[in-house]
């Protein structure tokens, strides 16, 4: 079930609220708190974007494999967006690209029980009809802007939505290969060269050759040399030098 409200500080906060269960959706017209995967906020259009929070409940899932409720999650929005005609990709670890511009941003929470995932959060800010943005945000773009019109948030939502539950399933039918596949090939960037930021604050160019099952991005740099980096150990570079 969706739940609508017009105004709530975050609803990632809210979703963990035990009175939702598995598969309903918290969606808020505006965030008050609302905050992106570095503890950046999310700053959304008032009524022109999208911002909800989806509910799982995945105990099946071994805790050690997370991440596959992240490619999951990250998959269904691509699939949405291609029902809309809107080819995009996945900029590890969670966010959504068209070309070389940010549609949209995904927080994933857990919340373990006995060492079980007795909640999983997906906190999904897509811009929807937006067309003038903040300053601050460095690449944003919308679905108006790619494509020339405006569309309904409640269509689009329950289209997300939708490719959630067809993405959750086929993760709960253990097909977690497959899952892993397609995320691979959906990267954005692949097999490009482009520049990476490391947090003692140097840099360098390397070569994005895939995600180990834990969610560590592969870097290969320019002497041949491949890394493995977690969330917060490395950094796109946006513009290359």
């Amino acid at each position: 079930m969706i739940y609508h409200f017009d105004i709530l500080s975050s609803t990632n906060d809210e979703a963990f609220d035990p009175r939702y269960g598995e598969g309903d959706v918290v969606w808020a017209g505006q965030q008050t708190a609302g905050r992106g995967q570095r503890g950046h906020k999310w700053l959304g259009g008032e009524g022109e974007n999208l911002m909800f929070t989806a509910i799982f409940e995945p105990r099946f899932l071994p805790p050690v494999r997370q991440f596959l409720f992240s490619e999951a999650v990250a998959l269904a929005i691509v699939d949405a967006m291609r029902e809309w005609g809107i080819e995009a990709k996945i900029k590890w670890t969670n966010d959504i690209y068209v070309g070389d511009s940010k549609l949209a941003g995904i927080l994933i929470e857990h919340r373990l029980v006995r060492g079980e995932l007795a909640r999983s959060i997906a906190g999904i800010g897509l811009n929807v009809n937006q067309t003038v943005f903040d300053d601050s945000l460095p690449n944003p773009v919308s679905m108006a802007q790619i494509s020339g019109r405006q569309f309904d948030c409640r269509e689009v939502l329950d289209s997300v939505a939708e490719k959630l539950q067809q993405r959750y399933m086929q993760l709960r039918q253990g097909e977690a290969g497959a899952l892993q596949e397609e995320y691979h090939n959906t990267l954005y960037r692949l097999d490009e060269q482009h520049w990476f930021a490391l947090p003692d604050g140097n840099s360098f160019r390397g070569t994005i050759r895939g995600v180990e099952a834990s969610g560590a991005l592969l870097v290969e740099k320019e002497e041949g040399t491949v890394g493995s980096y977690m969330f917060k150990e490395i950094e796109f570079v946006l513009k290359n030098r």
